[in-house]
């Protein structure tokens, strides 16, 4: 929300291409999906006109679309797609460039990965191309600020303050700065000049900008005032409605549902939950959208290559006739004509089985990816990145199994061989101890699971390591408690953390509701405790046979 994209297409013609003209048009006039479609047909224009410019423009948008719609690694490949047709030279492409790494550094803000998007920034401001300098500083001092490096944040809102700045830019500035430093020092009195910055947004009727002012007045007034917290955060709520930004939204009632009264937190808990289930299904059907744009493009490729192979067939075939004489001339050509109208009409009946096949097993398979293969290689990532000496050759062995197990997906072949489930469940959740975040198990005993089936073990597994994932991506958690215990012939799992608590970041997974999913399936429950004063607690609870 306090980041700034300036991701407007830059229309610049080197080489008429009216595909590439349709595709800014629907951009502007926010028509995302139309939008794609032709960026995706003028970078293959371009790259017939050998216009490498237009080919990492096109790239470029496409990557920015993606990010839109949450769909970050997506946005990301497009992007670092983009970067080898720029030329870092060339005066006209480094505003390409700039705005292309912009878009890595949003994308890679959005993941968490803040040293990582500093590190675009900081290359992108290294080309003087005028228009973008300020956007980027201030994202720039944002990724600083979330990194905690707060002098170096506010070192770079200070000179941006000194810049000769419109009312937007100013009031955007001084509330990100007075926030800040109120981060660094909670004794400091930020209210005057994030007021001040409010009733500038207020005059120019500039409602982004109210809806930052008060999501930092909100948080600011969590410390010092809950009904001022609560009215700040109720406002913000209000404006985010009225920009009908659905990510708005959710911030705002997750701070609602911590600041307001008991009886109220139910309300504003539903109302999140019905908001994530929609922006998750919205942004689900604009990935697939993209999805199948990609793929029928390249269906069409595949169909254009297929006609210039058989007009070079015909070819070869006149050439052929031309020499030939009499009745072998006559038997041969018919011989040709029923054999390829044969093979045609057969190649068209197995192509259309084919691509119907591929279909369902790409939304079979879509489907299972997030739950068995993706968690697993973050899980590798993370011990990979946090763990110093690791064996070489047992992360090969785990990297091989990933693999075996995305080769299982393809199949459809789900393995539930016993296991010592005891020690598995421990190494999971070991496996996200870092030097920043202790995770303690207690309870985890080889009699509690001794009477499970291999089915509910399977479901348990990939619930926690969901869990954790969202634990590691999202809650800046220093301390995750998860104790396990048997009452009642039901298993009882308590998870604790104390991190940020529910984020709007969960939406750009499917976790949750594929969390919620597994539970259903073993007739289990969830709950998740809004009260506690910090952290996220959830109480998981399900019977043994």
């Amino acid at each position: 929300m306090l980041s700034c994209s300036d991701d407007k297409p830059i229309k610049q013609k080197q080489q008429h291409n009216v595909f590439y003209d349709k595709a800014y048009d629907y951009k502007e006039a926010k028509i995302p999906d139309s939008a794609f479609f032709y960026f995706n047909k003028a970078k293959e224009l371009f790259l017939l006109q050998k216009n490498r410019l237009g080919v990492g423009k096109c790239l470029m948008q496409m990557g920015i679309l993606y990010r839109e719609k949450g769909d970050y690694f997506g946005g990301q490949e497009f992007s670092l797609n983009a970067i080898p047709f720029f030329d870092k030279k060339n005066l006209k492409h480094q505003i390409y460039i700039q705005h292309n790494l912009n878009n890595l550094g949003l994308i890679s803000e959005d993941l968490g990965r803040y040293d990582e998007a500093i590190d675009f920034y900081q290359q992108a401001l290294s080309f003087k191309v005028p228009g973008l300098i300020l956007s980027l500083k201030n994202n720039l001092a944002n990724a600083y600020r979330r990194t905690k490096a707060y002098d170096k944040s506010l070192t770079i809102y200070k000179n941006i303050l000194k810049e000769d700045l419109n009312q937007e830019e100013f009031s955007r500035t001084l509330s990100n700065f007075a926030y800040t430093k109120w981060l660094q020092n909670p004794n400091f009195n930020a209210a005057p000049e994030l007021h001040k910055a409010l009733r500038i947004r207020l005059i120019n009727n500039d409602f982004s900008g109210q809806n930052a002012s008060f999501s930092h007045l909100s948080d600011y007034y969590s410390r010092k005032g809950l009904d001022s917290a609560f009215y700040y955060a109720n406002r913000m709520y209000l404006v985010a409605k009225r920009l009908n930004s659905a990510n708005d939204q959710l911030q705002a009632l997750q701070k609602l549902i911590i600041l307001s009264p008991n009886k109220e937190t139910k309300k504003y808990f539903e109302i999140y939950n019905k908001l994530d289930d929609s922006v998750e299904i919205s942004y689900s059907a604009d990935k697939n959208q993209f999805a199948l744009i990609r793929y029928n493009a390249q269906q069409n490729k595949l169909e254009n290559l297929k006609l210039q192979k058989e007009n070079t067939e015909k070819k070869y075939q006149i050439a052929r006739r031309e020499i030939l004489f009499g009745i072998t001339f006559l038997i041969l050509i018919t011989g040709s004509i029923i054999a390829i109208l044969w093979y045609k009409k057969r190649k068209q009946k197995l192509t259309l089985e084919a691509e119907n096949t591929i279909r369902e097993n790409q939304l079979k398979t879509s489907k299972k990816v997030h739950d068995v293969v993706a968690n697993g290689l973050y899980r590798v990532m993370t011990e990979i990145e946090n763990q110093e000496g690791l064996d070489k050759e047992e992360m090969l062995d785990r990297l091989d199994h990933m693999y075996q197990k995305s080769r299982d997906i393809s199949y459809e072949v789900e393995e539930l061989k016993p296991i010592n489930f005891q020690d598995k469940i421990t190494d999971l959740l070991n496996s996200f101890t870092t030097k920043n975040t202790t995770v303690t198990i207690k309870g985890n005993s080889r009699d509690l699971w001794a009477k499970v089936n291999n089915q509910v073990k399977h479901e348990v597994e990939h619930i926690l390591q969901e869990l954790m994932v969202n634990m590691k991506k999202h809650s800046h958690a220093t301390q995750v408690d998860i104790g396990f215990k048997q009452k009642d012939n039901r298993i009882h799992i308590n998870y604790r953390d104390n991190g940020i608590g529910i984020t709007k970041q969960v939406q750009y997974k499917n976790g949750l509701t594929n969390t919620g999913n597994r539970i259903k399936h073993i007739q289990g429950e969830i709950t998740f405790d809004t009260n506690v004063e910090k952290g996220l607690k959830i109480l998981i609870s399900f019977p043994i046979a």
